[in-house]
């Protein structure tokens, strides 16, 4: 029996055919092979066309079929991951009303800090367990102050990853776990958050129909079905945000246990069995895919939104060079790049920062001594070092993170990356073959009843095994220092 993932990114859109019978991925699938762009009317704004999403899932799907053949009647599922935190509002005939506001715009910051504020830190901090911050449900409330014309034709507002779900079956369903990442629910009480809509003069009827995460979520219409080349009636079995999927594709579901990835932005995700948070909520928590009445599963996050798009940006810089080559010249300057120092916070408000927009920043440039090696080195180095600074904020949490696994994908394919990461946070690091469109797929197949959580990672091999090394964890230790002291003095400056 197959089943099909796919995999919602701001970059790409990832598809995935999966044999449940042998946890083998018979083929993947990437589209558009140029990343999609994203908008930016304003600075510190980010949208995209959520249409343009539904087209890339369609493109995907016929070139998954052109790398392996296979009968529609085999697929038994679809699973969906999804860029988090996105907002999209359709009218009542389910037609998009606007660009969605996706997960790296920072114009409801304000709206965020000031709901923090009114709504008490207090009740925010034990029912969210997050500020309002820069999530889902201010960027909705922005909507309700700033285009009020929009607003009021909105019949239900959605994640990313809701979007394609309706697209798939027709209807507006959402889950817990995406409620939770938009801020929408109230962790003690287990249901939606009536303070936050209140306050935000928000209805609850906007909200979509709570599904189960693994479970039936719909059916493909005939519409669907014709335009993908599947069948009619093919359930939609999993649904999770790009980030709790990442952790259940790597089997990331249990307390201690962490997952990382180094995409577009940068995360390091760990189970909890316990409601924590930040109390600056520069890490946040939200529902893992597997929590349920008995058993509390959190995902404790931590996000560093300037990690591959800072390296894709030096390469469209560059010029004709390929990831490989900036990874191996990268090699060429020693760890800490000779006093070179970038700061790769270019890509929106940071919540390690407490939601401050402070922008990318080189310090210390030489143009006598540096060369392009340096420059490499420094950016994948400064990458490693933010997430390094948000991993400190999760052991002050009482998070011990010592192990991690990750997807052979991104920058972990950069060995550089891998040393630096392993060295600098003192951490193993395991490396598998999956990614996130796999993942959605086994979702798929456990959410079908095909397959148990354990039987849906036969297949998944772990490739590599990075552990630091003394003599290097010295050097990493002493220019991490410097760029921790440089961050210091810009964000001091920024006051």
């Amino acid at each position: 029996m197959y089943f099909i993932g796919y995999d919602i990114g701001s970059s790409s859109i990832k598809a995935a055919l999966l044999d449940a019978d042998t946890g083998r991925c018979l083929a993947t699938a990437t589209s558009p092979s140029r990343e999609m762009p994203i908008l930016v009317p304003r600075p510190n704004w980010a949208e995209q066309d959520p249409e343009s999403w539904w087209q890339e899932v369609v493109n995907a799907t016929a070139l998954l079929r052109r790398q392996h053949a296979f009968d529609a009647a085999m697929v038994k599922g679809i699973g969906i991951a999804y860029q988090m935190h996105g907002l999209v509002c359709v009218d009542k005939d389910m037609q998009v009303l606007r660009p969605a506001i996706i997960w790296c715009d920072s114009r409801a910051v304000d709206i965020g800090r000031k709901a923090f504020t009114s709504l008490g830190e207090s009740y925010c901090l034990s029912h969210l367990l997050n500020s309002p911050g820069n999530f889902t449900a201010s960027k909705l409330r922005w909507i309700y102050e700033n285009e009020p014309h929009v607003y009021e034709r909105i019949h239900k507002v959605m994640l990313p990853g809701d979007f394609i779900a309706l697209k798939l079956t027709g209807e507006a369903t959402t889950t817990v776990s995406g409620l939770s990442e938009g801020t929408f629910w109230d962790f003690p009480g287990n249901t939606v958050s009536t303070a936050l809509l209140d306050h935000y003069q928000i209805s609850p009827q906007l909200l979509a129909t709570i599904v189960p995460t693994f479970g039936a979520q719909g059916q493909l219409t005939a519409a669907a079905a014709e335009t993908l080349q599947l069948l009619p009636g093919t359930p939609v079995t999993y649904r999770a945000g790009d980030q709790p999927n990442n952790a259940f594709s790597l089997n990331v579901l249990e307390p201690g246990e962490a997952a990382t990835t180094a995409g577009t932005s940068g995360v390091v995700y760990a189970v909890h069995d316990q409601h924590t948070f930040d109390r600056e909520s520069r890490v946040n928590t939200f529902v893992h895919v597997n929590n349920d009445t008995q058993h509390t599963r959190d995902g404790v996050l931590m996000c560093l939104n300037g990690t591959g798009i800072a390296n894709s940006w030096l390469r469209n810089i560059i010029g004709d060079i390929s990831y490989a080559d900036m990874n191996e010249a990268a090699t060429q300057a020693p760890p800490g790049a000779d006093g070179l120092l970038v700061f790769p916070f270019g890509n929106g408000a940071e919540r390690i920062l407490g939601n401050k927009s402070i922008g990318a920043t080189v310090s210390n440039l030489d143009f006598n001594r540096h060369q392009r090696a340096h420059m490499l080195r420094a950016v994948q180095e400064g990458i490693v070092f933010g997430l390094n600074y948000g991993l400190d904020i999760m052991s002050n949490m009482g998070l011990d993170i010592h192990r991690v696994r990750a997807g052979h994908a991104n920058m972990f394919l950069s060995p550089l990356f891998r040393e630096a990461f392993a060295n600098t946070a003192n951490v193993v690091i395991e490396l598998y073959n999956t990614d996130g469109a796999q993942g959605a797929a086994r979702g798929a197949a456990v959410g079908a009843g095909y397959l148990s959580v354990k039987e849906a990672f036969r297949g998944m091999e772990c490739l590599a095994v990075i552990e630091p090394d003394n003599r290097q964890r010295e050097r990493y230790a002493s220019a991490y220092s410097h760029w921790l002291a440089g961050l210091r003095s810009l964000l001091a400056n920024g006051e």
